[in-house]
């Protein structure tokens, strides 16, 4: 009995893939019952050209490709360390070219799947010594609490809702920025795939829901993820006052301890063709499971300083 014979005693699978196999495979049935064949070497030679063609066929209908949510959910599950120490530089860049630079000090853990941050103001004198205290939740439904330590005034602030897509000190950073989005307040479309510097990315298109439009100002971001180790190494960002755009960017990625990490990062406000401000990010001496205690993320923490 020859291969198509044996095709012939299934019936047609219900699956979508499986049907288009299904007709595929009778498409060659029907070819080589046309075909004379008084010797068993071609008989042979088509069963093998038979069974090669219809595995690639097999192959084209397997391997669907992700949805933008997985891989949304993928660079949200990436392992990015706990109990992180770090000194970061932030260079504010204006249309002209001229340039401030502050330095920080960051201090990061996660509380289950929620996360804590610490960050203060070391220099210049102006901005010394303000502290910023941020709680990420993962539940859409709860927002982060944000604080802002203001030492000039012996205040702290909490930050609103409404004032969340607010510039983060003077940067083209908002404080909704600074804290890692609810993937529940988003709608995620894989867009295409992409390759960017000669690294194959996932392009994904996110609209967020109505609440998180009024909180951040963004209508939509472009995001792009790369395939290799599910990091969101680009984003455009829509903003909806002043139509503007947000171009994100990591300039440097690196490898410590075994965790990919972003060392550089830039933010560039455009209208149009025309760069309104630029943000560069620089994350220096990290380190990793650091004797942070519950105490370090409080606002009485915040107000004392370091």
């Amino acid at each position: 009995m020859l291969f198509f014979d044996v095709l012939e005693g299934f019936a047609p699978p219900k699956a979508e893939e499986e049907r288009i196999f299904w007709f595929l495979s009778s498409r060659i049935c029907n070819l080589l019952k046309g075909l004379t064949m008084n010797s068993r070497a071609v008989q042979a030679a088509l069963l093998a050209i038979s069974f090669m063609w219809l595995a690639g066929v097999c192959q084209a209908t397997e391997g669907e490709p992700p949805t933008g949510r997985e891989i949304m959910q993928w660079v949200n599950d990436r392992d990015e360390g706990d109990y992180e120490t770090s000194e970061m530089e932030m260079v504010l860049i204006d249309k002209s070219g001229k340039t401030r630079t502050r330095k920080m000090t960051n201090m990061r853990r996660d509380k289950g799947e929620d996360r804590e941050s610490l960050l203060f103001f070391t220099s210049p004198a102006d901005v010394k010594n303000t502290g910023f205290l941020s709680y990420d939740y993962i539940d859409a439904d709860r927002d982060d609490d944000q604080w802002l330590y203001l030492p000039a005034l012996k205040k702290t602030k909490r930050i609103a809702g409404g004032d969340k897509g607010g510039s983060f000190m003077g940067s083209d950073f908002s404080y909704s920025d600074m804290s890692k989005p609810a993937l529940d307040r988003y709608q995620y479309t894989l867009m295409k795939e992409a390759e960017v510097d000669g690294i194959e990315m996932w392009q994904v298109e996110a609209i967020p829901n109505e609440k998180e439009q009024k909180q951040t100002g963004y209508t939509k971001i472009i995001n792009f993820v790369r395939k290799d180790n599910h990091v969101l190494a680009r984003a455009v960002i829509f903003v909806k006052k002043g139509k503007r755009l947000k171009y994100m960017n990591v300039d440097k990625l690196e490898l410590i301890d075994g965790i990919w990490v972003a060392t550089e990062i830039s933010m560039t406000t455009k209208r149009g063709k025309k760069t309104m401000h630029k943000t560069k990010l620089r994350n220096s001496n990290v380190k990793f499971g650091q004797p942070l205690s519950e105490g370090t993320f409080t606002v009485r923490r915040l107000e004392k300083g370091l």
